[in-house]
């Protein structure tokens, strides 16, 4: 089933929570809403539920305005952050509810509701806990129960709040495996959202970043990861680091020093943005960026360096692996492999760059 926004406002009073989003989620598509809290993106998927009536434009399952209908006449399912399950019924009566409370013509039998629980029990691998009540359940068994209940109703969309949001780093880890194992076994158009980007470039066939009731970028992780459309999406989507710098005839200069660094765009103040793992330590040369190593971390398989650099000295993070025997003190140099730029007075033109193909 498509989904399609189209110039979608949605107001809480006087504050503006969606500001004109149009969107296009592709049939059989698994979509991340993605940003930070008050971004708009579960208002977004409550609108597409039906929970919320949108203030302006409109939203469309196929070729079907679905903006006036309700959540029932939209045939949706939703799996709440928190189960929602209902704590006095079984298992199998929780996976069965919504199609135990059909309409009398279109409700199945009573031993076709138990025939489908008991199939998406399997499909969920909670085979035998049928009796069992939620709180006899651990999180993620809660959880997987929530979303069998949601796939019982065979609904047009799936939509997920934070599922995982609940759960303990290494259960949601695993369950993040399941859900696209899930999703790949059957096909739902399913939306979720989530502030966790981990998440979002694991799971999802694209991304949409959010913040401030628009959307930034849409794209694949890898477009979202190398290729970021704006500052917001370059800090928000994995670690950097962000310099203040001068753009100067297609030269990028740190205070008074010339960067070698190349870039197209207009002459005047700009920010360099940097990723931790895509900078060098080298020999000190003219082109480089000047640092002071400030601290020196252990984390995993890197070693995390913490450099003061330019006149405002600010901080920089490179990572390096674990096992470099080299002792970091003192004054080194650093060269990025890969950067972007953004121009504070550019119209949001941006310039990225390569230095390991240049």
């Amino acid at each position: 089933m498509q989904i399609r926004i189209q110039n979608l406002r949605k107001d809480f009073a006087a504050t503006a929570a969606l500001r004109d989003v149009s969107l296009e989620v592709r049939s059989g598509e698994l979509i991340a809403l993605l940003g930070p809290s008050g971004s708009g993106k579960t208002t977004l998927l409550r609108l597409i539920a039906g929970l919320e009536r949108p203030t302006h434009g409109r939203i469309f399952f196929g070729e079907e305005d679905a903006s006036s209908l309700s959540v029932q006449e939209r045939n949706v399912g939703f799996v709440f952050q928190h189960y929602a399950l209902f704590r006095h019924m079984s298992v199998l009566d929780n996976i069965g509810f919504g199609l135990r409370v059909r309409p009398r013509a279109r409700r199945p039998s009573r031993n076709a509701i138990r025939a489908r629980a008991l199939e998406l029990l399997d499909l969920v691998q909670l085979s035998g806990l049928e009796e069992r009540f939620p709180s006899q359940l651990s999180g993620g068994q809660r959880q997987r129960v929530a979303l069998a209940r949601a796939l019982a109703i065979e609904p047009r969309v799936l939509l997920l709040d934070e599922p995982f949001g609940a759960l303990d780093a290494k259960v949601r880890k695993d369950l993040r495996r399941w859900l696209r194992d899930i999703h790949d076994r059957t096909g739902h158009t399913t939306v979720f959202v989530t502030h966790d980007q981990d998440e979002a470039l694991e799971l999802a066939d694209r991304v949409v970043v959010m913040s401030n009731g628009r959307i930034d970028q849409v794209g694949t992780a890898d477009e979202i990861y190398e290729q970021p459309a704006s500052p917001a999406v370059f800090s928000f989507i994995g670690e950097s680091s962000v310099l203040p710098v001068q753009v100067k005839r297609g030269w990028i200069y740190l205070d008074d020093r010339a960067l070698d660094l190349r870039v197209d765009c207009p002459d005047g103040p700009a920010e360099l943005y940097l990723r931790p793992h895509d900078i060098d330590v080298v020999e000190s040369h003219a082109g480089a960026i000047p640092g002071i190593v400030s601290a020196v971390r252990r984390q995993g398989g890197i070693r995390r360096l913490e450099l003061e650099t330019g006149a405002r000295r600010t901080r920089v993070e490179v990572a390096i692996p674990a096992d470099q025997t080299r002792s970091f003190a003192g004054r080194v140099s650093l060269r990025p492999r890969r950067w972007r730029v953004y121009p504070l007075n550019g119209g949001g033109l941006q310039s990225g760059g390569d230095q390991a193909g240049a």
